[in-house]
């Protein structure tokens, strides 16, 4: 047997595996984390990518609004960057802190206590300048145009009328290729309308499936980023802060300047950096989100999915280790079991989409494309109709492997490993 460490929520568990299968350990590949966050912020900002310094596209007298994401993505901890970005704004552009706004882009989150939101941009910075949750539901948000395939595009005021400089990271998604940049705009700071409209194309328009055009890393003929693209170029004068996470989910680059060229150059660094060249797929794989925040729920915990799947055969084994202190996630999300078990699962989320009624729609399809189990906190009987089985003994998890002979993956973060079967003749 062999032992294996894996985090799990703030803490980590071990399973010991038979070596009679044939076990590599999957990790991305290793950067040294900045160290001087501060000098990598200004040096970012001073020499951008496809933009004039920062210093050169705010005035004085600017009034300007600093987006930034809200705590289910706080594994990128702006919380080290925001101060300094404030103070590069308010001291070497000479904006006025009245002047400055700081946007939590919520999406169709709900927005966080003011505990929560002086974790994410420090109490310093929460004491100097205007802190505002978005709220998907406000009666205020602006129409500021609509995109080629009819999304309405609504947003926070805030983002309409003055200049608008967005923190995010750039990281897989299933649905987007890419987070961070333009969805800030949509769906951080977009009406429900906007984001359920946006979303609404991640489902194929002619089979009861997921867009096939959509997928992690996918960017070329993807409806759902398109649109975003289309939604964030309404956004008059626009500027990107892009944060790069290491493998060992510490900051390692950031780039910043116009809101697509600094992104694109984002998402390329991650894609370097979590792509993992393997020479075939596997029989198993073991994976761990990383601990918390990343398997805070479900909704959250399940992208680990997302990113190793494509390092899997079909009808192989999945072992998730995510403890999903918060279930689900979002209320909502096992409510979705009831149409699932009615057999009307696509055309109920096609009449009243959501986001997690589509993350646990995904979540389904991928429970019948591999055989999924989890060590999880969550009650096995919730997820045993989404084809999910649940353990919280690993000892009892265990037993339900035969790892005999077969190829088995084990990713300790699945958060930052894309597993990538490698073609031949193509470098490493």
């Amino acid at each position: 047997m062999k032992q294996f460490h894996f985090k799990y929520g703030e803490g980590g568990v071990d399973l010991a595996l038979p070596e009679t299968g044939r076990l590599q350990v999957l990790t991305g590949h290793a950067e040294e984390p900045i160290r001087d966050v501060a000098a990598a912020v200004y040096a970012a900002l001073d020499a951008p990518v496809g933009q004039a310094p920062l210093r050169s596209w705010l005035a004085p007298g600017d009034k300007v609004t600093l987006i930034v994401s809200d705590m289910s993505r706080f594994w990128m901890r702006q919380d080290l960057v925001i101060p300094h970005l404030v103070r590069y704004i308010t001291g070497e552009c000479g904006v006025q802190e009245k002047n400055l706004a700081i946007l939590v882009a919520n999406g169709t989150h709900i927005g966080g206590s003011e505990a929560e939101l002086r974790t994410l941009v420090t109490d310093g910075v929460y004491e100097q300048i205007q802190v505002v949750n978005h709220d998907c539901l406000a009666p205020d948000l602006v129409n500021i145009g609509t995109t080629s395939r009819g999304t309405r595009v609504e947003v926070h005021p805030l983002a309409v009328g003055r200049k608008v400089v967005a923190l995010g990271a750039c990281a897989h998604h299933v649905m987007a290729g890419f987070g961070g940049g333009r969805k800030s705009i949509l769906p951080g700071v977009a009406s429900l309308h906007t984001i359920q409209q946006n979303h609404l194309l991640s489902l194929d328009p002619l089979a009861p499936r997921s867009n096939p055009a959509i997928g992690n890393a996918v960017l070329a003929g993807n409806p759902l980023h398109e649109d975003m693209c289309e939604a964030a170029a309404m956004v008059e004068q626009l500027y990107t802060v892009n944060l790069v996470m290491n493998a060992d989910m510490r900051l390692a680059r950031i780039y910043a300047g116009h809101w697509m060229d600094a992104w694109l150059a984002g998402c390329r660094a991650a894609d370097e950096m979590y792509r993992v060249p393997i020479a075939e797929k596997a029989d198993v794989i073991v994976a761990s989100c990383g601990g918390y925040p990343k398997d805070m729920s479900l909704y959250q915990g399940t992208k680990t999915i997302d990113n190793v799947e494509s390092g899997l055969k079909p009808g192989g084994t999945l072992v998730l280790v995510a403890e999903c202190r918060e279930g689900g996630g979002p209320a909502e999300y096992f409510d979705w079991c009831k149409p699932l078990r009615e057999g009307r699962l696509d055309p109920a989320l096609r009449e009243n989409f959501t986001i997690p009624g589509y993350i646990f729609y995904l979540n389904c399809e991928q429970a019948r494309r591999y055989n999924i189990i989890m060590l999880t906190g969550v009650d096995p009987a919730l997820v045993a109709p989404m084809g999910i089985r649940a353990f919280r003994d690993p000892a009892a998890l265990l037993a339900q492997l035969d790892l005999e002979g077969k190829l088995v993956y084990i990713i300790p973060n699945g958060s930052t490993v894309i597993p990538r079967v490698q073609e031949e003749g193509e470098k490493a």
